[in-house]
Parts: structure tokens; C-alpha cells; sequence
């Protein structure tokens, strides 16, 4: 407990610590369904012509993938803007950096999103939805969180610029490895390859271990519970997202090489 309180601000209520745990069950399950073939309804993994033939009694929508994807991280991005505008907020202990981290993280997706995914189907509306909620009512309660710890003590050992230099590894590594990702197709080829260059010789997923590095950062700068059980619970997420990953490229291509990791070079 006192290593716990020399990192991270108390705990400032029970509502904030009842949220927290349920979003990281969430995310954590989500992560297992992953791996057990149940999965959201976008990318690689899923047909949207048969799911919107299954589900057309139930009146269900396909939009764009661009669409699908501007929709699932738009409102968390004009949460961390309006939260620059919210009295008290950037008054708080590191409030100005968590907002503008979080600003920067959802800001790169939609310009990623606009001009450097290439995307080769539609996404359902029901599978973009709770994609928004879920970044939405994170990137809220990361806001709410720091706006509390306003008046309390500072943890013992400072970890904003050990969290700032986080945060810039990982947001450029994810944009990099996306780069790459882009330049895989042509404008108008839809096929799927193997992606090569950066780490992509080494693991399956590199964009996702960036994300992953990118949310510790701005856990590590906010120093509050609950981004680090969401960084914790992304975790658990894209792992298993990472794992489905590398099960779909061993199906599709053949002689896929066995020695490329999931997620950490050299390890998993």
C-alpha cells in the first residue's frame, strides 16, 4: 500500500473506484473474448454484408470503415478539447498535460483515419457505438479523476516526464508502424499482405504495443488510478486482438514465419 500511494493520487471516491473496475473487467473480457473468436465487428475479422443480411429485421446500419472509425474516436477527442474549457480542470495537479496527451492520442486517430488508413469494407453502426462510449467515458473519467485530485498531496515519486517520454515513444511508434500499415495497398486494392519494415519482422501487432506504451505514458504523467487501469485493461484487449491477429495471417499466408512474436519482441 505504500509503494501504491507514492505513485498514484487517493483514490477520490467510490464512484470514480466502482467505474474504474467495472471498465477494466470490461476491457479485460474483451481481451479473452478476443482470443475465443468473439470479437467487435470491424477490420479484418468481419464480414459486414452477412451480418447486415442477419440483422436487417433488427434495422442494422453499415457505414464506411472511415465513417465506422471518425464515429468510434471522435467524441473522445471533443471531450479533451472542451475539457480545456471546463473551470478547474487545467487548474488541477498535471490537469494541462493529461488533457492535452489525451487530445494529441484522439486527434492522431482522426487524422489517421482521414488520410492515412486504407480501408476495404463498411463497419456496422451497433459495433461503432460502443466503441465511442467505451473512449468516450474513459477519456471522461481520466478528465474527472485529475480534476479531483486538485488539493491533494503530490505521490512521493514523480513520473510525469518519465510519462512524457512515454507518451511521445508511443504515439510515434503507432503512427509509424500505421504508416507502414498504408503504404501495404495501393488506392483502390482491397487484398490483405503481410505487413514488413519497423518492427513488423519481429511481432505481429507493433501499432498495438505503441498504444499500449502511448497509455501507460499518460497514466504515468496523470498518476491517478484510473488510466492505469485503462492502459492495464487495453492491455488485456490488444493482446488478445493481437493474438486473433497472428491465428488470421498463419491462416491466410502460408509459410508465415514462426519466430514473429504477438506483441513484445523476443518474448510474447
Amino acid at each position: 500500500m505504500n509503494i501504491f500511494q507514492s505513485v498514484i493520487y487517493p483514490p477520490p471516491s467510490l464512484f470514480l473506484n466502482v467505474m474504474t473496475a467495472v471498465c477494466l473487467i470490461a476491457l479485460a473480457n474483451s481481451g479473452i473474448s478476443e482470443v475465443r473468436g468473439i470479437r467487435f465487428a470491424y477490420s479484418k475479422f468481419w464480414n459486414w454484408k452477412e451480418a447486415a443480411s442477419s440483422k436487417s429485421s433488427a434495422g442494422a446500419v453499415a457505414v464506411t470503415g472511415r465513417t465506422g472509425m471518425l464515429i468510434s474516436y471522435t467524441p473522445a477527442l471533443v471531450a479533451a478539447v472542451a475539457s480545456f474549457f471546463l473551470p478547474g480542470v487545467l487548474a488541477a495537479p498535471r490537469g494541462m498535460l493529461v488533457c492535452a496527451a489525451l487530445g494529441l492520442h484522439f486527434l492522431k486517430r482522426d487524422l489517421e483515419v482521414l488520410f492515412i488508413h486504407k480501408f476495404s469494407g463498411n463497419m456496422m453502426i451497433d459495433s461503432a457505438i460502443p466503441i465511442s462510449l467505451t473512449y468516450f467515458t474513459h477519456t471522461v473519467l481520466i478528465i474527472v479523476s485529475q480534476y479531483f485530485s486538485t488539493g491533494m498531496s503530490e505521490p512521493e515519486i514523480n513520473l510525469t516526464y518519465a510519462g512524457i517520454v512515454l507518451f511521445l515513444v508511443g504515439i510515434t511508434g503507432n503512427f509509424y508502424h500505421h504508416y507502414l500499415l498504408s503504404k501495404l495497398r495501393e488506392k483502390g486494392d482491397k487484398t490483405y499482405k503481410k505487413p514488413t519494415g519497423g518492427l513488423f519482422n519481429l511481432v505481429i501487432c507493433p501499432h498495438y504495443l505503441f498504444e499500449i506504451i502511448d497509455l501507460f505514458g499518460i497514466a504515468l504523467i496523470s498518476q491517478t488510478l484510473h488510466p492505469f487501469c485503462f492502459a492495464f485493461g487495453s492491455m488485456c484487449y490488444l493482446m488478445g486482438r493481437s493474438v486473433a491477429t497472428r491465428n488470421w495471417y498463419k491462416s491466410k499466408f502460408e509459410n508465415f514465419p514462426s519466430g514473429v512474436k504477438v506483441l513484445i519482441p523476443y518474448i510474447f
